[in-house]
């Protein structure tokens, strides 16, 4: 059983195609996602247009419903802290959201699911998985 924390670009890809989450997951595996994505998610109901906001709607309704979301919480923090002075130190800067996700699967010892490779594969103590 794999610990994991999945990426908007994973539940993106999920809301295209069931079989994407099927070949990421397994059926024991513990999976959550960061409160973030839960914001990412209903940020893209809020400007879907007429045509896609039902269908978003419940897809994201779905997630929610079955996805448990780790809180950002004082250990959250502590564990986003070194990671924001890593990128400043580096000089490599990475989206806000990705530095919460990572800091996120540190504190609650997941592995970060994701398709986008550059914000997660090289940050200290962050287990990736690429999807």
């Amino acid at each position: 059983m794999a610990r994991l924390i999945l990426d908007s670009t994973v539940i993106i890809a999920a809301e295209r195609s069931v079989k994407v989450l099927n070949q990421l997951i397994s059926d024991d595996d513990d999976v959550a996602i960061a409160a973030v994505t839960a914001a990412e998610m209903l940020v893209g109901v809020e400007l879907a247009d007429d045509a896609r906001r039902a269908s978003r709607t419940a897809f994201v309704r779905s997630v929610l419903n079955t996805i448990p979301v780790e809180e950002y919480d004082l250990d959250v923090a502590r564990a986003h802290a070194p990671l924001l002075a890593h990128t400043r130190r580096t000089g490599r800067p990475r989206g806000a959201h990705d530095l919460i996700i990572a800091a996120t699967a540190i504190a609650r010892e997941r592995i970060v699911v994701s398709a986008d490779v550059t914000a997660f594969h090289d940050l200290p103590g962050v287990a990736f998985r690429a999807s």
